[in-house]
């Protein structure tokens, strides 16, 4: 059966970062699977209106202004006439919202709700409970998703974030793990330098990413390691502290800041490195990690959130989320890789590309559309036991 499928975030392209590349390759899929697909997101500078994306992808870049971190202002009701057009005008099916932070995506889903359309969601993001914003949006999430057909998480971990903070039934709630466009992500020995060891990171400078420990790691490592060098993509509020840090320890011929990276340039600058480093106080899923690994990198992350879910234990070195335990990890990574019995970067990359694929993340979705469809809301559908890692389990098809 074919659907006609509205996805709606705040954030998509020319915007950078997981949730975008999630939204893009989920919809190429399912439009490869002969379903009708369009996006609505809102305004990014000049562009507004109707643009056409890549195998036809019509995407509605709605006159909405960002208010506060790439969300529009929440106002309920002014994007009713907008998006009822929009729904009615391409008789859509099903409304697929994505990210907790999307204000666009929940409001797109309280308007579906009252027009008879089948909503799901997808939350990309894990949140805390004690702190005064995170108690303000798990209240505002709760009364979002309290009638929401489905939710969707990208690791086992963010499913249980979202049950206890949204009180989602836990059966109205699967698992389907972000994925990695393989063909594009190889590996390239022939770009590294060898009187070097170069580490990278690609990720906004944020807090929550950890900008703070990556500032207070640059000058233990590169003392500790003269032939050290770093290369850092993305901006933020934080890199401004980062340059200044590197100005401070004399570091700025051995740091290099990229700034904003295009989505299609991150492999040019990953195959660049022999070590990703991943610092983030709270994760998901992290999809930068698999990038790194499909390009055939060693991985150094903290232990947070989803990401011991994501990789096997011997493609990535976790750790605490300290500076010093941070510089560990690079330790092992580094005596790794003068060990002859590494695996290479190209072994990494078949396994990568093995584990994650987006036509699966694809099949398993339109898994949950046909559920959605096909019964009404009432008994729980047939769910499997949590198990182990998603990347043990990636390639059984009863996975959703």
């Amino acid at each position: 059966m074919k659907y006609s499928i509205c996805m709606v975030s705040d954030f998509f392209y020319p915007s950078s970062g997981g949730v975008e590349a999630h939204v893009f390759q989920l919809s190429q899929c399912l439009l490869a699977m002969g379903h009708k697909v369009i996006l609505v997101t809102h305004s990014y500078g000049n562009r507004v209106g109707i643009r056409y994306m890549t195998n036809g992808l019509k995407v509605y870049y709605c006159p909405y202004k960002a208010f506060y971190k790439g969300s529009v202002l929440p106002t309920m009701f002014t994007t009713l006439p907008l998006l009822r057009h929009i729904l009615i005008r391409e008789q859509v099916e099903i409304v697929h919202g994505h990210s907790a932070f999307s204000t666009l995506a929940h409001e797109a889903m309280l308007h579906a709700r009252g027009m008879g359309i089948k909503t799901v969601f997808t939350d990309h993001s894990l949140f805390g409970f004690a702190d005064a914003s995170a108690i303000i949006t798990n209240n505002f999430l709760q009364v979002s998703l309290a009638d929401v057909d489905h939710c969707i998480c990208v690791s086992y971990t963010g499913k249980e974030n979202t049950v206890l903070r949204a009180s989602v039934p836990s059966h109205r709630v699967s698992v389907i793990p972000n994925a990695v466009d393989s063909a594009a992500f190889t590996p390239d020995p022939a770009r590294k330098r060898q009187d070097r060891i170069t580490v990278v990171m690609i990720s906004r400078l944020v807090y929550r990413k950890g900008a703070d420990l990556l500032a207070a790691l640059i000058p233990l490592a590169c003392r500790r390691y003269s032939q050290m060098h770093f290369l850092i993509g993305g901006d933020g509020p934080k890199r401004s502290m980062l340059e200044e840090t590197t100005e401070k320890h004399h570091l700025a011929d051995r740091v290099t800041f990229l700034g904003e990276l295009k989505h299609s340039d991150v492999r040019d600058v990953l195959v660049q490195g022999d070590i990703y480093i991943n610092c983030s106080l709270t994760e998901a899923f992290c999809i930068a990690i698999v990038e790194a690994a499909s390009c055939g990198l060693q991985v150094v992350s903290t232990s947070v959130g989803g990401v011991p879910e994501v990789l096997p234990p011997d493609l990535i070195w976790l750790t605490e989320p300290t500076a010093q335990s941070l510089l560990s990890g690079l330790d092992a990574a580094v005596a790794a890789s003068a060990r002859p019995g590494l695996c290479s970067p190209w072994e990494r990359h078949r396994r990568v590309a093995a584990m994650y694929q987006w036509q699966e993340v694809a099949t398993r979705t339109e898994r949950v559309y046909g559920r959605q469809s096909g019964q009404r809301r009432g008994a729980p559908p047939a769910s499997r036991s949590r198990g182990t890692c998603p990347w043990r389990l990636c390639r059984a098809s009863s996975w959703s």
